[in-house]
């Protein structure tokens, strides 16, 4: 397993979990070889993007040990932030049926994660996440990265796509979350 992120300085995760923020979210994309991971944190209302990245697979690992990879990836990641909520990318209609359930089992893997580390897990449609951001639920990976750029006044746009998706999918979650429609699993 490697883990690839922004690296978010010491600074700002001690400022995250010492109590100067009102939630974390995290938000994953989940992938076969390369799971996106975005954590977004919340003071005073206003969002910022606390880091982003993937978990990335070797290609030539079983199934068993890439799921085992990315539980302890997302481990990982939850003893370092903290988070409080989880918000995953539903799986798509995919005309690749072996695909579309190797990625339902990494997504089953991701969820019994989440709720293992005492989060609650939302979930939410690519056509949910794509319109939270972008205005528009059939928006293309790239409207979506340079709406994250403006929305988080990042320098750049979030790469990979992966962690892009991630980060949009925890920002569908916030706008949910502040509405009185929810989309728990747990």
């Amino acid at each position: 397993m490697l883990l690839q992120d922004r690296k978010a300085t010491e600074k700002e995760i001690k400022k995250a979990v010492s109590g100067g923020v009102l939630v974390i979210i995290l938000g994953i994309d989940p992938g076969i070889v390369s799971t996106g991971y975005g954590l977004l944190s919340v003071t005073s209302g206003q969002p910022a993007v606390l880091d982003y990245g993937t978990i990335v697979m070797n290609s030539s690992l079983d199934l068993p040990s890439r799921l085992r990879g990315i539980h302890q990836g997302l481990v990982e990641i939850c003893g370092r932030f903290h988070p409080e909520a989880m918000a995953i990318e539903d799986i798509f209609y995919n005309k690749n049926v072996r695909t579309a359930m190797t990625v339902g089992q990494v997504r089953g893997a991701v969820v019994l994660t989440g709720v293992l580390q005492g989060l609650t897990v939302h979930a939410y449609t690519p056509l949910q996440i794509k319109q939270a951001v972008t205005g528009y639920g059939r928006a293309d990976k790239e409207q979506l990265q340079r709406m994250l750029k403006l929305i988080f006044k990042l320098p750049e746009v979030p790469e990979p796509d992966h962690a892009a998706d991630a980060l949009a999918a925890a920002y569908c979650h916030l706008n949910y979350e502040r509405s009185p429609v929810g989309n728990r699993l747990t």
